[in-house]
């Protein structure tokens, strides 16, 4: 216990140098101490301000130095980037939301620090290895809590835009969240003395869950392991096989969720069900709309709400809300004034339908406008097309920003160069795009050459095989009719 906080003149100096406002707070192993009138509200980014407790209760200042502070800070980088790619997002999507995250990663840094506290005691760096094992489960713990909207929660921090309180600054005691992960996955491989695991081991292995995969689950939300069986575990996976959910989907829903699992059917799950039927999600589809974002029933009502709200201010029918969050329930994630909001304003400046555009592809709206969006719409401008025909393309293929430009845009564009075909057919058909190129375009379009006919690109590409077969015998008949004429 610390007495009293008495600094000497020199101390009083680094503090200075340091910026103190008030009312913020200083952390030093695990304990909270407020300054009654100063607070640090930054640090200089040249060294950081370490306030360590000796032995003797005494404080004393270290700094360490700015070159490991900024290896520290590439390292974080480097294992935050990792992280995004295994949720599925792209280098350059990763690299844009570091980028605008500088505050977040000083706050992972400042975990580091005070993870391996005793590490900087004697002055030890620490390895790739360690920081990892330090960071990684802390960032799938903020995964848990914030699901898609991690991201968001990472460019706003320490202000979330969803949640009512920002992410605290001050760590948790070191051993806390490595005690409960180490406890929980005991918990769950531990046996009897006949050798058995516990029952809901038992009964998740038996729905196709093997024990890593319930570890892992374990380790990101520890209080999966304290589940009955009985009581919470079975009553929800009934519940989901009723709804017509395949047993093979169980382990990958709670996989993405083991929340589900710790609410109440009768309180929360089934009135939740209840309230977004009756905004129009189809019930029919429940098993579908679960295994897609099994997260969509722990919102709460009010997030609906405004989600809703949006989607009939862009001019959707309340039966066409209902297939938006049949269609594409993660769009409930994605902030209305962040994302929704700002990248409805983005088509509309191209003339696009925004409402018919949310209807046939609302996961457009989930895409970053800087590091997807304008992308591709600077992709057809450079090739000749106006803004006006960009927005024609977009409306009638929502799908067409999904698609990756170093792996579809471009080579797809490239073969179409060597088709004859006008630029405007691809205003006219733009789901051109969406097919494959070596599995679809390039053999029906060899097809086409050889018998020396042309058809329109919606002909060559949307018929079935059959349909397109006739489609060019057709075509060649009447190509033979004018011939002979």
């Amino acid at each position: 216990m610390i007495k009293s906080l008495s600094f000497n003149s020199h101390l009083l100096v680094m503090l200075g140098n340091f910026g103190f406002q008030n009312s913020r707070r200083a952390t030093s192993h695990g304990f909270l101490f407020c300054l009654k009138d100063q607070t640090i509200t930054k640090m200089k980014k040249d060294a950081r301000l370490r306030v360590d407790s000796e032995l003797d209760g005494s404080l004393s200042l270290r700094v360490v130095p700015p070159t490991l502070i900024a290896a520290e800070k590439e390292e974080a980088k480097a294992v935050l980037t990792l992280f995004f790619k295994k949720q599925g997002l792209s280098n350059a999507v990763a690299a844009r939301i570091i980028n605008k995250s500088e505050l977040f990663i000083d706050h992972l840094v400042s975990r580091l620090h005070s993870v391996h506290k005793s590490r900087y005691l004697v002055g030890r760096e620490l390895t790739t290895l360690e920081i990892r094992d330090a960071l990684i489960p802390y960032l799938e713990s903020l995964l848990e809590e914030h699901g898609s909207m991690l991201a968001d929660v990472v460019e706003n921090f320490p202000h979330p835009p969803i949640k009512d309180k920002p992410i605290t600054l001050a760590s948790p005691p070191d051993s806390a969240p490595d005690s409960k992960q180490v406890k929980a996955v005991s918990r769950v491989t531990e046996t009897s003395p006949a050798g058995m695991l516990r029952p809901q081991v038992v009964y998740l292995m038996e729905l196709g869950m093997d024990l890593e995969k319930i570890k892992l689950i374990t380790r990101r939300f520890p209080a999966f392991a304290y589940y009955s069986l009985e009581g919470k575990i079975k009553p929800v996976v009934e519940f989901l096989l009723e709804l017509g959910v395949p047993k093979s989907d169980i382990p990958i829903i709670l996989g993405k969720r083991p929340q589900l699992c710790g609410i109440s059917l009768s309180e929360n799950l089934i009135p939740t069900m209840t309230f977004l039927e009756d905004l129009g999600v189809d019930k029919k589809q429940w098993a579908k709309v679960i295994y897609r974002f099994p997260a969509l029933l722990t919102y709460s009502r009010q997030k609906f709400k405004t989600t809703v709200d949006f989607l009939y201010e862009m001019g959707l029918s309340s039966e066409n809300v209902g297939k938006v969050l049949t269609r594409c329930p993660t769009i409930i994630s994605y902030s209305v004034e962040d994302k929704l909001r700002p990248t409805a304003k983005y088509f509309r400046s191209l003339g696009a339908d925004v409402s018919l555009l949310l209807l046939r592809c609302p996961q457009t709206f989930g895409l970053s406008i800087e590091a997807n969006l304008k992308p591709v719409t600077q992709f057809f401008i450079e090739r000749g097309y106006t803004l006006e025909e960009i927005g024609t393309m977009i409306s009638r293929y929502g799908a067409l920003y999904t698609f990756s430009l170093a792996d579809n845009l471009i080579p797809k564009w490239d073969f179409f160069l060597t088709m004859d075909y006008s630029k405007s057919e691809l205003v006219k058909f733009p789901q051109y795009f969406g097919y494959s190129l070596e599995e679809r375009i390039k053999p029906r379009i060899a097809l086409v050459k050889k018998a020396g006919v042309r058809l329109l690109l919606n002909q060559i590409l949307s018929l079935s095989s059959r349909n397109f077969e006739n489609a060019l015998e057709k075509k060649m008949q009447q190509q033979q009719l004018t011939d002979q004429v």
